[in-house]
Formats: structure tokens, C-alpha cells, sequence
């Protein structure tokens, strides 16, 4: 229901690896590369609409031209016009220059055989076209140029700052994808340079030592001298001026990267629907870069996947798959599925069991397959039934008492529309919650008035600001005799620090239900001992384990109690409808999704030491917000 929730970002990579002039044969244009990443990125506007940006490299270049360009834009239509702009610059030439393919890599720009393409959303909440990828480090040496983009957050930042200006460095900027850039472009001088030593010994001189390094640059030196610092979760690709390209995937295998290679391309996606629709792909053809590794091609074309990171504890993200990537994924649509297949028992539970007064319905569309799966379960429980009541008929049943057993169904309706996006230039509160509650529509007269349930299953329930102004208040208009909300996710408890904007605990209702409960009952000591207990992690050496303090806010309550208090909290006045919540269970998420055991959202068994890091600092400044003094107490 909460689309407010800011995706990871989405990255496209693609390298050519014939001339231009077969694609051209072939496919009957040059800029086969172009539109298949215009098509990569389309598919993957799922995951980033704040901006979007592509970078292209051209091998054959001569000095005195371009051979890196760079398009980027912000807004929901910015994969749009990134790519209209880039047409742009073809409008002035005839068509017959346009298909002759040797004018095209001479004169025409993003005319090239490396394609790289971000979509952005901030993990940050910094706006502003410089902050858009991909970032640009240039340089007059070819192999000097570095075009980055990712699917990152890095948790130690101020840690790699630190190192950086205890070398002597000065970052102008304090960001991850900055200092990223700096650090690892400072690490590719490094390897040109070793390079140019190298064909000095060998006696080469000018232009031949420039060709010496672009043909020997080892990009794996690079990545493992670079990204041995760094603890979060990301996919980073980039881009050399002189054609070389890489991709490098987390040692937790947090964030998602598939490719493909055959004898014409290689390429790289945040998701495997994604390569299987552009490229007209099996599932089976497309693979997944494992942690730590890295996909490399060098400016020859030569492939090949390089171990640059010691894989870690294995924390593949579940919340990719319940909630951020294309739910038409094969595995992703069965995990889905079965996560709301899962939920039949406890909802049938909150409806006492009562079919024929029970109607299923979902919101928003990323809740579609697990409603899928809530209605095969209801299916199965029904049929079962079915089965004991026309034995329990006897074999003298009649027609019309056996057709009255089978007519038995599962009720199922679009209940709820989404009818306008709030504009964001509407700031007045009241003005703002009246039009948030008009958001959706209903469809009215699809339920029996205060006599039928209405089961209404979402992918998650985050904050619960969308449920409080707008859901509950618009199926409260339908009269049913009691509302069920359903999370095919388990409660969100924790922060996220891998490139998902969720990174405070008191954004979670879950949070903010069990401050009340702790409130009401005088459990406030509690608070001030899980405060002081964050403060001693802190304080652990380097090396040391960190555990997150916070888990112990959550063990005095059950999870039905929170749900009761949460209830009460996003109400809306004047509500009298019953309304229950039914969240998936913890163990119930890793039945289905067994592959992707990153679940530190709900447990807060955060992956990395930065992550543990952060989560106990988080409640420190929440803590501190509350009661100003608490610091000068200690």
C-alpha cells in the first residue's frame, strides 16, 4: 500500500562485441546497442524514477575527438529523455549518413560499443541532477576515464573518508558514490601507471606505451584495491575511456546483478526479466554474478568473471523478492505465490472460518501474485470441505444438495482503485490528508453491507501512513462487518542501510506501536537500557562484534499485541468497522523464499558490521531526539 518507499536503483550494461557493421547487417541499424538499453532501462523503471542517466564509450576514436558521452535527467520521465535527447543530436544528419555506419563512428556521438544505464532513487534524500548517475572522472589518458554508476549503499563511509585524508587526499564532496569514484579512479591511475613503467622497461616509447596500457590494464587490480574498504550492500559497474567494463557484486550478495554473453554481446541487469525480454532469453540462458565477483571485459572484448572479494555470510536480500523486483520473474512469481498461499490458515482464522461472508481483494498491484496465492489457499481449504460434505451427504444425496455443496467459492473483487497521485506542492496538513484519503476509490456494492469480511492483502506495511489517510478510511465506506488487513512480509522492525530509504526505526509503525505499549505499561527503563547497551556497541574496538541492541524492544511483546496496538494508532476517527492485521511469520518468509536469506528488515540480523554499526547508532539519535538530556546523563 506504501509506495512511498524508495526502491533500490537499477543498473544496464551492455558491450558489444563484434563491429558495428554486423549489428547493422544483422539488425539492420548501428544503434542495436542504443535501443536495447533504451529497453533495459524501461523494464527496470520500476526501480528508480527520481532520475536516470547512460553513459556510452567509443573504441575507435582518434585524439582530438569525443569518445565518452554521458546523458542524464531527473523525473519519472527521465529514461524518456535521456534518450530523446540523445536522438537529438542525430536530427540534423540525412538519413543515408545515418545507416552508413562508418560515418556514424566518426562523426556521430553514443555511436560506440559500450553501453552503461542507471535509474535512480535516493537512498539520501539529496536531490539534484549532480546527483544523478552515472558520475564522470576524466582524464587526457583514454585509460584514465572512469564512468560509474550502482546499486549501492555503503555503510562505512566516514571510515573510508578518514583513510582517504589521512593519506593526504581532500574529498570535495562526503558521499559514497564521490568518494567511490575518487577512490577507485585514484586506484586506476595507479594501474596505468604500473603499466607505464612496465613499457618503459620494455623500451617502448609514446603512443606505443599508450597502446601498451590500454591492451594490459587489469581492471581486477583495481576493484581489489579498491573495494577491500568498503562494507554495504551494491552492485557497481563502470566504464574506461579506453573500453574497459566491469560490474562487482557485494560479498553478502545484498543486491541483485544477472548477464548473459554469447558471441555478440555481453550484458548486465538488476534483474533477470529484464535480460529475458530484451534479448528473447530462456531463464536458464541468463546467470547470477556471485558475491564478490566480479564481470569483466577488457578493451579486446575478452571475458571473464574474477573472484576480487572473499564471499561472506550469504544475505541475499528477501525484501528484492516480496517487494522491489518485477514480479514476472519465474522464481519470484513462486515465491510470491507462496507467501500468500502461507496466509490462508491465519485469515481464515480472523474470519472465524466463514467463506461465504468472505471476500479477497489487494492493494496495490506488487500485491497481486500473493493474493494469487491467498485465494489458491482459500481454494484448496474450500474444496476440502467440499470433499467431507458430499461424503457426509450419503449416497442418496440429491441433485440439489450436492449442487448446493459444490456452487461453494472463493469471493474474490477489485475492491480498491488508485485514482490520483498526491502532488507534492499541496503542504497544508489538512488540505494534504483530505486529498490522501481520495487517493484510492473503491468499487462499491461488492460486498453485503455489515455482513460480509473484507480481506484486503498488501506486500508489506511499512509506516502505515497510507493505511491511516486513505485505506481504512475508503473501505470503512463499504460497511463490511470487519476489515483484515493482510502483509505477505513479516513485521518491518529495522532500518535498512543497503540502498533502501528506510533508515530510521521510528518511520516503522511497528516501532511506534511498541514505544506506545512500553509507554502505557511504565516499561520506560527499558528504553534507557537498550539506549545505554547501543551506546556500549559503539564502543567495541574495531574488529570486535557489534550486535544490534534494539531486538530487545520487541521481546516483551507478541506479535498479536503489537498488531492490536497498531490498529489503534492508524484508526482513522469515526471509524467503527472491526479491523485485524495478519503479517507473515519470519519462519513463514524463509519457507518461501529459501535462496535469499537477507531478512535483517524484520529479525535485525544485519550482514555486515555496518549495519550493526548503524542500526544501534539510529537508536541513539531516536533516543536522544525523545529526551534531549540523555547524553549528559550518561
Amino acid at each position: 500500500m506504501e509506495k512511498n518507499i524508495h526502491e533500490d536503483c537499477g543498473v544496464a550494461m551492455i558491450r558489444l562485441l563484434k563491429p558495428l557493421e554486423y549489428y547493422q547487417e544483422k539488425y539492420g541499424t548501428w544503434m542495436y546497442a542504443l535501443n536495447k538499453l533504451y529497453l533495459m532501462m524501461e523494464k527496470q523503471h520500476n526501480r528508480g524514477q527520481e532520475g536516470a542517466g547512460l553513459a556510452s564509450v567509443k573504441l575507435a576514436s582518434v585524439p582530438g575527438n569525443e569518445y565518452m558521452f554521458r546523458e542524464r535527467a531527473e523525473g519519472k520521465n527521465a529514461v524518456s529523455e535521456i534518450f530523446a535527447n540523445v536522438h537529438k543530436h542525430y536530427k540534423d544528419f540525412s538519413q543515408e549518413q545515418l545507416y552508413d555506419v562508418s560515418f556514424a563512428k566518426t562523426n556521430l556521438p553514443f555511436a560506440g560499443e559500450l553501453y552503461m544505464g542507471h535509474l535512480r532513487y535516493s537512498t539520501t534524500g539529496k536531490s539534484g541532477l549532480s546527483y544523478v548517475h552515472p558520475f564522470l572522472r576524466r582524464n587526457n589518458w583514454k585509460a584514465k576515464n572512469l564512468c560509474m554508476c550502482g546499486n549501492f549503499n555503503m555503510t562505512n563511509i566516514g571510515d573510508v573518508f578518514d583513510k582517504l585524508t589521512a593519506q593526504g587526499q581532500c574529498p570535495r564532496i562526503y558521499s559514497d558514490t564521490y568518494i567511490l569514484l575518487e577512490l577507485m579512479g585514484h586506484r586506476l591511475d595507479r594501474e596505468v601507471e604500473r603499466n607505464f613503467v612496465d613499457a618503459q622497461k620494455l623500451g617502448l616509447e609514446n603512443r606505443a606505451i599508450t597502446n601498451y596500457i590500454e591492451e594490459n590494464v587489469q581492471m581486477s587490480n583495481v576493484l581489489k584495491t579498491t573495494m577491500q574498504y568498503f562494507d554495504g550492500g551494491y552492485v557497481i559497474c563502470g566504464l574506461t575511456g579506453s573500453g574497459e567494463m566491469f560490474s562487482i557484486r557485494d560479498p553478502w550478495a545484498i543486491r541483485p546483478a544477472f548477464y548473459y554473453k554469447n558471441d555478440e554481446i555481453v550484458v548486465l541487469a538488476s534483474e533477470r526479466p529484464v535480460l529475458q525480454t530484451t534479448f528473447d532469453l530462456e531463464c536458464d540462458d541468463i546467470q547470477e554474478l556471485k558475491p564478490g565477483q566480479a564481470l569483466i571485459v577488457n578493451k579486446r572484448g575478452e571475458f571473464s568473471l574474477q573472484q576480487i572479494l572473499e564471499p561472506k555470510t550469504y544475505s541475499a536480500c528477501s525484501f528484492e523478492r516480496i517487494y522491489f523486483s518485477r514480479g514476472s520473474d519465474r522464481d519470484i512469481y513462486k515465491e510470491r505465490e507462496t507467501l500468500g498461499r502461507q496466509l490462508t490458515e491465519p485469515v481464515l482464522k480472523a474470519v472465524g472460518y466463514d467463506t461465504k461472508h468472505t471476500v479477497l481483494s489487494y492493494i496495490p498491484n506488487t500485491a497481486e501474485v500473493a493474493f494469487y496465492g491467498l485465494v489458491h489457499g482459500f481454494k484448496e481449504w474450500i474444496d476440502k470441505k467440499k470433499v467431507e460434505q458430499i461424503a457426509a451427504l450419503g449416497p442418496n444425496a440429491s441433485a440439489e444438495e450436492v449442487y448446493r455443496v459444490i456452487h461453494q467459492d472463493v469471493r474474490s473483487e477489485k475492491v480498491a482503485w488508485k485514482d490520483i497521485k498526491l502532488r507534492t506542492f499541496i503542504t497544508e496538513g489538512n488540505s494534504r490528508n483530505d486529498l490522501a484519503s481520495h487517493v484510492y476509490d473503491v468499487t462499491y456494492e461488492c460486498i453485503k453491507p455489515y455482513e460480509d469480511n473484507l480481506v484486503i492483502i498488501d506486500d508489506s506495511i511499512v509506516r502505515g501512513t497510507t493505511l491511516r489517510e486513505s485505506i481504512l478510511r475508503i473501505l470503512d465506506r463499504l460497511h463490511p462487518k470487519k476489515i483484515v488487513v493482510v502483509s505477505s512480509a513479516p513485521q518491518i522492525r529495522f532500518p535498512d542501510y543497503y540502498g533502501i530509504d528506510m533508515s530510521s526505526p521510528e518511520e516503522f509503525c511497528v516501532f511506534r506501536a511498541v514505544i506506545e505499549l512500553i509507554r502505557e505499561r511504565g516499561m520506560e527503563s527499558l528504553l534507557h537500557e537498550i539506549y545505554a547497551n547501543c551506546k556500549k556497541e559503539l564502543e567495541k574496538s574495531k574488529g570486535e562484534p557489534v550486535f544490534n541492541a534494539i531486538r530487545a524492544i520487541y521481546k516483551p511483546f507478541t506479535v498479536e499485541e503489537i498488531n492490536r496496538k497498531i490498529i489503534d494508532m492508524l484508526r482513522p476517527e469515526g471509524m467503527t468497522t472491526p479491523v485485524e492485521l495478519v503479517f507473515q511469520s519470519v519462519e513463514g518468509l524463509h519457507n518461501a523464499i529459501p535462496n535469499h536469506p537477507g531478512d535483517w528488515y524484520f529479525t535485525g540480523n544485519y550482514p555486515t558490521p555496518g549495519g550493526m554499526r548503524l542500526v544501534n547508532e539510529a537508536f541513539i539519535k531516536y533516543y536522544e531526539r525523545e529526551h534531549p538530556h540523555a547524553a549528559e546523563a550518561e
